[in-house]
């Protein structure tokens, strides 16, 4: 189990990354501009790739009628997100100490990586209902009104993975540094489980065998 715990220990770690590195890469390429805008997505907040991208992405959506890229302070979610992932790295390296002492199974080890696994998708499920009211809200009282064949308006909500052409921009999406980061420490984890779980078989086995008294012969 000690292997196990050290890799349980470790893999959290890895989510520490997130406060560096960016989640997610969103970037913007059309004819006009030879250098392509982009957007890097924090866990607390959106930068842009070079200095002014974040100007230059609200000055072409003003034009459209899409809101102005969100600052820290609009969304909840920049707030609380850090202290999401503080808390499970800190429960993960509780988890693996505690394993490492025998104080828990290996099977924590697994709980923790469903906790943080549903925790991912709520996140993901999160930020694609931000891209789709961002892209989809627009202010009708915009400088350019688009419409599709059906006459409804035209969406400009970008994907939430891959690429999709958007009027003449071609829009990435794509997980970036510190989601490949979330991804390995999540991964130590499951190693960290099956690991822990061969280590565990013969010591079970070797416990439930009870040494059998044979009591002398009286003379």
């Amino acid at each position: 189990m000690k292997k196990a715990s050290i890799l349980m220990i470790i893999g959290p770690l890895f989510l520490l990354g997130l406060y560096v590195f960016p989640l997610w890469n969103i970037m913007l390429g059309a004819p006009q501009y030879p250098e392509p805008l982009g957007m890097n997505i924090y866990i607390d907040g959106i930068k842009g790739v070079d200095e002014f991208d974040i100007q230059n992405i609200d000055g072409l959506n003003h034009y459209i009628g899409m809101r102005t890229l969100p600052k820290p302070e609009d969304m909840w979610e920049f707030s609380t997100f850090p202290w999401v992932i503080g808390g499970m790295v800190a429960l993960g390296v509780l988890i693996g100490l505690l394993g490492f002492f025998e104080k828990v199974s290996y099977k924590w080890f697994m709980g923790w990586f469903v906790l943080m696994s549903i925790l991912g998708v709520l996140g993901m499920y999160d930020f694609n209902e931000w891209m789709v009211d961002y892209g989809t809200n627009l202010d009708p009282n915009a400088i350019m009104k688009l419409t599709n064949a059906d006459g409804t308006p035209v969406s400009y909500k970008p994907p939430l993975f891959g690429h999709v052409k958007m009027l003449n921009f071609d829009v990435t999406s794509l997980p970036s540094t510190g989601a490949w980061f979330m991804f390995v420490g999540m991964m130590m984890t499951v190693m960290a489980f099956f690991v822990g779980k061969k280590a565990w078989k013969p010591e079970r086995s070797a416990n439930s065998v009870r040494p059998i008294k044979v009591k002398p012969n009286d003379k």
